[in-house]
């Protein structure tokens, strides 16, 4: 196995810093799945049992002035390793020559099954969600209540953020945001189409840990121009976070009452 790559372009560098950025602040370690077009950082823990699932996806067009690879085969022509992005050297102001070793784990081939993309579920409700920054002040202020917040939406363009504690019950409301009639944007080949619900003004919740969804929205560095936000109801939150060159999909699990 073979790979060189070279990023050129300082805006290509500091884009691409960024993704590594978000990512060292959602996960210490993943999977990175080299091809001949695209590069996946990959993390896939059992939504069962309480783990998260990241999904990650880079054309390497879009990033490397040069890319040279050789898989394992011609058949099985991608490369798999184990990665800590936090290993990954950050950007300064000043200019320099670094050369920067980063220990990664080979994945064997008989291994390369377990980090498939994650089959997406048919969702209840698809909303595009507010501004990033405006909900993480508001989510570093319920956190402070409670562990566990309740993520509800409908069709109707309606999301509503609660936390509910023996002492208080805090909600705030948003309207007016967008519902996606399919999600054509996911990059997969999968079917996204939402399971619409019958009555559009019926919300479908996820009770989630909240601490977890502010480290989420603490990390983006990647400025997405579009977030979407998909339910299952009782199930799952699956968020999709979109750049014109960058495409992230963050699945969350549900916590029981």
């Amino acid at each position: 196995m073979k790979f060189r790559g070279k990023i050129v372009d300082i805006g290509c560098i500091h884009h691409f810093t960024r993704v590594i950025g978000t990512l060292s602040k959602l996960i210490k370690s993943c999977v990175l799945r080299i091809t001949p077009g695209n590069w996946y950082f990959i993390l896939a823990e059992k939504l069962a049992n309480g783990g998260i699932q990241i999904w990650c996806e880079l054309p390497q067009g879009h990033f490397f002035d040069e890319y040279a690879m050789e898989g394992v085969s011609k058949e099985a022509n991608e490369i798999y390793l184990e990665v800590a992005p936090d290993n990954i050297p950050t950007l300064s102001s000043h200019s320099r020559t670094v050369v920067h070793d980063v220990p990664v784990s080979v994945i064997p081939r008989r291994l390369w099954e377990d980090y498939e993309e994650p089959e997406l579920p048919h969702f209840d409700v698809s909303i595009a969600m507010p501004q990033m920054k405006l909900l993480k002040n508001m989510i570093d202020k319920m956190k402070n209540l409670s562990n566990h917040m309740v993520l509800s939406a409908n069709q109707n363009g309606e999301m509503k953020l609660s936390v509910e504690t023996d002492m208080a019950a805090v909600s705030t409301h948003f309207r007016d945001l967008i519902n996606p009639s399919t999600l054509d944007q996911v990059p997969s080949s999968h079917d996204s189409s939402p399971e619409r619900v019958k009555d559009p003004t019926e919300f479908s919740k996820a009770r989630i840990d909240i601490r977890k969804f502010a480290q989420f929205l603490s990390g983006q560095l990647v400025n997405p121009t579009k977030v979407i936000c998909n339910i299952v109801h009782n199930k799952v939150v699956h968020f999709l976070l979109l750049n014109e060159d960058v495409s992230l999909q963050y699945f969350m699990p549900v916590v029981a009452s």
